[in-house]
């Protein structure tokens, strides 16, 4: 057994193990993966900061730096486009890339 098939979940981290089981799903897709991550994020309680779920989750069952799942990678993604670049970006200054 893996470690990512023994870990319990903490359901307010993972409402329903959502995350976990999507883990567990053999030869699962990128599009399969990027709607279990919808279906969660709808699910986690307004009290749970989205951004510090995502980095829990993937310290449960990412298998270090190199993981290819399609759930580490949507989890990445998810992280990098909430804490991604800050700010306005529209108007002359982004036509011009200022």
């Amino acid at each position: 057994m893996t470690r990512r098939e023994t870990l319990e979940y903490d359901e307010a981290l993972d409402p329903g193990g959502l995350i976990r089981e999507s883990y567990r799903i053999e030869n699962i897709t990128i599009q399969e993966a990027r709607s279990i991550f919808l279906d969660w994020a709808i699910k986690i309680g307004p009290d749970l900061r989205a951004d510090i779920a995502i980095r829990r989750l993937l310290g449960l069952y990412e298998r270090g730096h190199n993981d290819q799942h399609p759930m580490t990678l949507v989890l990445n993604e998810g992280l990098g486009s909430i804490v991604g670049p800050q700010g306005r970006r529209g108007g002359s200054r982004a036509r011009r890339g200022v």
